[in-house]
């Protein structure tokens, strides 16, 4: 009689576990900060609790990881990598406004949670982000817009590496109102960015 014992699929690497549980534990953590469970992110992975501590010391660990992939600027760099580069510049910046917004938003959410449930724990100093490191991620992220503005270089007026250090500085310098019709749609970012602010040709200046 043939078996029936089902061949178990290849496990998971401790790295690819641990990735998985945090993108579990993301949406979790934004809403309920430090309060969260190591059981709900369990239920959320679709994992036992246990399978949690294999490969993390503790629920601090996990939330230090949350927030260590929350202020990474891997996931939208991917992002900006994939955007058609045959779409017009328009259509671009505002794909590309749309995913850091998206960024600062996780991880406005993700680290203003955790700070509103009352945990001020940070990540120990040796894993915190360096000036060399943040300046090389805003580098990384500068490159990655210069090549989505590069293919309309000879239209525009700034070169697309200054362009893109003036769209960065827009983006993420730009306070966010309590009303909600103040803050700008990604669209009117980018129009003023490429267009200005004048409504026509021979408006005062």
């Amino acid at each position: 009689m043939p078996s029936t014992v089902k061949k178990r699929a290849p496990g998971m690497s401790p790295e690819q576990r641990r990735s998985m549980i945090v993108a579990a534990a993301l949406p979790l953590v934004a809403e309920y900060g430090g309060a969260v469970t190591t059981g709900q992110i369990a239920r959320a992975a679709g994992i036992g609790e246990a399978t949690i501590f294999r490969v993390f010391q503790d629920k601090d660990e996990v939330l230090d990881a949350c927030v260590a992939e929350a202020v990474s600027p891997e996931h939208v760099r991917r992002e900006l990598a994939s955007i058609d580069l045959e779409q017009p510049l328009t259509a671009r910046l505002t794909e590309a406004a749309e995913a850091m917004r998206a960024h600062l938003d996780r991880m406005g959410a993700v680290v203003g949670g955790l700070y509103a449930s009352g945990r001020r724990r940070g990540r120990p100093e040796g894993e915190r982000p360096t000036q060399d490191s943040r300046q090389a991620s805003a580098q990384a992220m500068r490159e990655a817009l210069s090549e989505l503005i590069e293919p309309d270089r000879d239209a525009l007026r700034l070169p697309p590496d200054k362009l893109a250090t003036v769209f960065l500085g827009m983006l993420f310098t730009q306070p966010r109102s309590p009303e909600a019709d103040l803050n700008p749609t990604p669209a009117e970012l980018v129009d003023v960015l490429l267009h200005g602010s004048l409504a026509a040709p021979g408006s005062p200046s």
